[in-house]
């Protein structure tokens, strides 16, 4: 049983599917309460399911005082390098930060915001990084001698499908991720083989042109896009609108983090910590809304600046006491 005494008062920033995964998290936590949600669109044109205050995001600093964590659901490559270093300025903040190689740039930027104005900020939440970063610390923890693999999919990126999104001439689009199944097999076998990015991981578009936009162009934007894609073989394929409709609605993901290493004289040990999900965003959004009341959490405690999931004890993420904890799962 949790006992709530004052309910952690949470923003939503931006309302596209993490955003409406965040409001729909709230709900299944007790002691978390939905203040508004924030919206570069006009209010009125925009209903929320909740039923909450849909408020101009420019219009934000007014509500400094009714809001204990801004909860940002904007994208990795042109929203978050803006939102995270602004709102931190204003609020305790958690963001899905997802653009590996820039977060050592990224943390910075908001910390240089955040710690002189008091605040505390989670960046780069999620599952990966995230969840998944967590469980490579533990493998390389606890088998030093060893190698760590990562593989995501089959499943839809919301962080590579919004890239794509954003290329002069395309309408629509999703990202596909997919596993290289002859890569995962050594690696379960405990083989421990040398795999290069392109080794382990291929990627499929599936997008729709505007009018008057050239295949050649776009392809060629999308498989030489840093960061992104130009490390990875990547086919592109060109559909209706229709077919977005039909065929890529759903938003599944998954992956599975593997540590194999060696003990003693020649002891074979295998870690692995796997997800497989239903819903992309949700997931994501229920690991930004637990990782928001630990936000809290540490700002009472004047622990300021940027974190990141690294930096934050397990036990700050749940609503139970420590004592429950320690009762009843430890």
């Amino acid at each position: 049983m949790v006992i709530v005494d004052t309910k952690i008062r949470i923003g939503i920033a931006g309302y596209g599917n993490l955003g409406k995964g965040v409001e729909s998290a709230i709900a299944q936590n007790d002691d978390l309460e939905l203040v508004g949600v924030f919206t570069r669109r006009e209010p009125g044109d925009l209903r929320v399911n909740s039923g909450a205050p849909v408020l101009r995001l420019n219009e934000i600093e007014e509500y400094v005082d009714d809001i204990d964590v801004l909860i940002l659901c904007g994208g990795s490559k042109d929203d978050l390098p803006e939102q995270g270093p602004a709102l931190s300025k204003l609020f305790n903040t958690v963001d899905s930060f997802d653009t590996h190689a820039n977060i050592p740039e990224y943390f910075e930027a908001v910390d240089e915001s955040a710690r002189p104005n008091g605040k505390t900020a989670i960046i780069s939440v999620g599952w990966d990084p995230g969840l998944f970063s967590i469980n490579r610390l533990y493998g390389e923890s606890i088998l030093p001698e060893g190698a760590t693999y990562t593989f995501w999919g089959k499943g839809l990126s919301q962080g590579h499908s919004d890239a794509v999104r954003r290329i002069e001439g395309v309408k629509g689009a999703v990202q596909y991720t997919i596993p290289v199944e002859s890569a995962v097999e050594q690696v379960r076998n405990g083989s421990q083989p040398e795999l290069t990015t392109r080794d382990k991981h291929t990627r499929e578009c599936y997008v729709v042109l505007e009018e008057g936009a050239t295949e050649a162009e776009v392809e060629q934007a999308i498989v030489t896009m840093p960061n992104y894609f130009t490390d990875y073989d990547t086919t592109v394929h060109f559909i209706t609108e229709q077919q977005l409709k039909e065929e890529h609605s759903a938003m599944p993901h998954g992956g599975f983090v593997i540590r194999s290493g060696k003990t003693g004289a020649a002891n074979n040990q295998v870690m692995e910590f796997s997800l497989k999900l239903d819903s992309n965003p949700e997931f994501t959004s229920s690991v930004l809304v637990a990782y928001a009341r630990a936000a809290y959490r540490l700002n009472e405690k004047g622990d300021i600046g940027a974190k990141t999931v690294l930096d934050v004890a397990p036990g700050l993420l749940s609503p139970k006491s420590a004592a429950q904890l320690r009762k009843e799962i430890l």
